[in-house]
């Protein structure tokens, strides 16, 4: 997640690793200068009381990934950035450079130090293969102008139980299907195979490595970020294959005599709607709780319609950008997806690194594949590389950013034939941060 500190007005692909300019040093560090590069980053992100993560950070270190900014022996900025894959409209992956502790000292902010971090990192990914690039930005104005835009939103909803009146009837099932507690040890082991099923199944997704579940259940703790065992319902099926899981926490709150318990959804799979419906209503009746909130699930997700009363679901969290998408190589992306109708729309891309600089013909054929060639035809829509990596998920319309001014229609109609083009049944969702 980048801290967004930095103003830097450094040119475009300015400075390379190991470079120093102006008195500051940008280069990768060794593994035995994590703990200060740990500590650089906790300031940066307005964290001094937290204790040192060095010994964590040290899991994360890849040769070359890890860069600092130094002045001197002072760490002035951080930056990190690791190869994950990305699932993409119809279920194909493609890779992925996901970039994360982005700070910068306030000390040093508007040197450019930033650009010429993120100038080097991104040559780096496209040379490396990578298709795009991801991040989850904590403020909006700063990486738009490095070719990212919005491609994901978080969405939740909050679930009044005694308003709700359970699941609808005739909601499908899993016949010989059960649900069982497991321990985090048990997660660890079958987590990772369902949700490997899973995100192949959900564009936007990317992938949980080891280290992801070993946090998440405990088995390393991180400082400054409080972690308290929760539960963990698996489903299975007759045959006893997982085909889902539901991890929550909950808060143990008394009106009086009364039990007032808030149930908090912290991860949710499913691989098939019956699992869902049977998930859903094991969370729904947990003894004590009157309140269920789903902090993060799919923006298009049917959870207030399988409700006796859907307004007893509000918005938890609602049109909030989540994780930002730029792209690196426009045919690898966009020869890698599946498209919502047939069809031919021209694309001219501006873009001042030169990633997807160019004219770009998009053609999809009536079984939903796609080809995707440089061209001289005439262009239909005008866009920035920023434009460009929100529609690549179909998480944002051609017609929407061209009201908003953000893409210009140079054929009349042409935004809305992008959008039956780029449109996808199932919208863009990343529930992970990184």
């Amino acid at each position: 997640m980048g801290n967004d500190v930095d103003g830097g007005t450094g040119e475009p692909g300015g400075g390379r690793r190991g470079e120093g300019v102006g008195g500051v040093e940008i280069r990768a560090i060794a593994e035995d200068e994590v703990a200060g590069w740990d500590r650089a980053l906790a300031l940066g992100f307005l964290r001094a009381h937290v204790e040192s993560a060095a010994d964590f950070r040290r899991l994360q270190w890849e040769p070359g990934r890890v860069l600092a900014a130094l002045d001197g022996d002072r760490y002035v900025a951080t930056f990190r950035s690791f190869d994950v894959g990305l699932t993409v409209p119809g279920g194909a992956v493609v890779p992925a450079d996901a970039i994360t502790s982005v700070t910068v000292s306030a000390t040093h902010r508007r040197r450019g130090l930033l650009s010429r971090i993120m100038a080097g990192d991104l040559a780096a990914a496209r040379e490396r293969g990578s298709a795009v690039a991801i991040l989850i930005a904590a403020e909006y104005n700063i990486y738009g102008r490095f070719g990212f835009g919005p491609a994901t939103r978080g969405h939740g909803w909050n679930i009044d139980l005694l308003r709700a009146g359970g699941l609808r009837e005739g909601l499908p099932t899993v016949p010989g299907g059960r649900i069982e507690f497991a321990t985090m040890e048990e997660l660890r082991k079958v987590g990772p195979e369902l949700h490997e099923r899973w995100r192949l199944t959900q564009p936007g997704a990317i992938a949980r490595n080891e280290l992801w579940w070993r946090r998440q259940t405990g088995d390393i703790q991180v400082p400054g970020f409080d972690w308290k065992e929760p539960f963990a319902a698996v489903h299975r099926d007759a045959e006893g294959t997982v085909t889902g899981l539901a991890v929550y926490r909950v808060d143990d709150s008394w009106d009086g005599s009364y039990p007032n318990c808030t149930l908090t959804v912290v991860d949710f799979l499913a691989l098939d709607r019956g699992t869902a419906a049977e998930l859903w209503r094991f969370v729904l009746s947990v003894d004590w709780v009157r309140k269920v909130v789903a902090e993060n699930i799919g923006p298009d997700d049917p959870l207030p319609l399988l409700l006796a009363d859907p307004r007893a679901a509000t918005p938890y969290v609602d049109n909030a950008d989540f994780m930002w998408l730029r792209v690196l190589d426009v045919e690898a992306a966009f020869n890698a997806r599946t498209y919502g109708a047939p069809g031919r729309v021209v694309l001219e891309v501006e873009d001042r690194d030169g990633f997807a600089a160019g004219r770009w013909a998009v053609e999809v054929a009536a079984d939903g594949s796609g080809r995707c060639t440089r061209t001289t035809d005439e262009a239909d829509l005008a866009l920035d590389a920023s434009a460009l990596g929100s529609l690549y998920l179909g998480g944002e319309t051609a017609p929407r950013l061209a009201a908003a001014g953000l893409v210009t229609e140079l054929r009349p109609g042409a935004a809305a034939a992008a959008d039956l083009l780029l449109r996808t049944p199932l919208l863009a969702w990343n529930p992970d941060n990184f």
